[in-house]
Parts: C-alpha cells; structure tokens; sequence
C-alpha cells in the first residue's frame, strides 16, 4: 500500500496532532435546532397536560 502513496505525501503515522486542547468549548451542547425556539415553537413546557391526559390504569 505504501506504493500507492503520493510521493512526499505523509502517512496517517506520520502526521502530528495536536492533542493538548482539552475539548471543552469546541461544540456547544445544545444546537439551536435542539429547542422549541429553533423550531419556531414557544418555550412553554406540556408536562402539566400529559399528567392530565395519563391513563387512570397508569395511576
């Protein structure tokens, strides 16, 4: 496979990577696309009504 290779291209073993950035602060935890705001919807929460609407064998 090292045939294959471009010449003067370097190989997976041979790239260095920067490993000392700790990873926090990269990607948030919540996109926009994860909330009712990104989807369009109001903020408000619906646990009240599905207490309500449990089935009474639930109970």
């Amino acid at each position: 496979m090292d045939g294959d290779r471009a010449p003067g291209a370097a190989g997976d073993d041979d790239r260095t990577v920067d490993l000392s950035h700790d990873g926090l602060g990269l990607l948030p935890e919540q996109s926009s696309d994860d909330t009712d705001r990104g989807w369009g919807e109001s903020p408000s929460s619906n646990d009240d009504r599905l207490l309500a609407d449990r089935p009474p064998h639930w109970g």
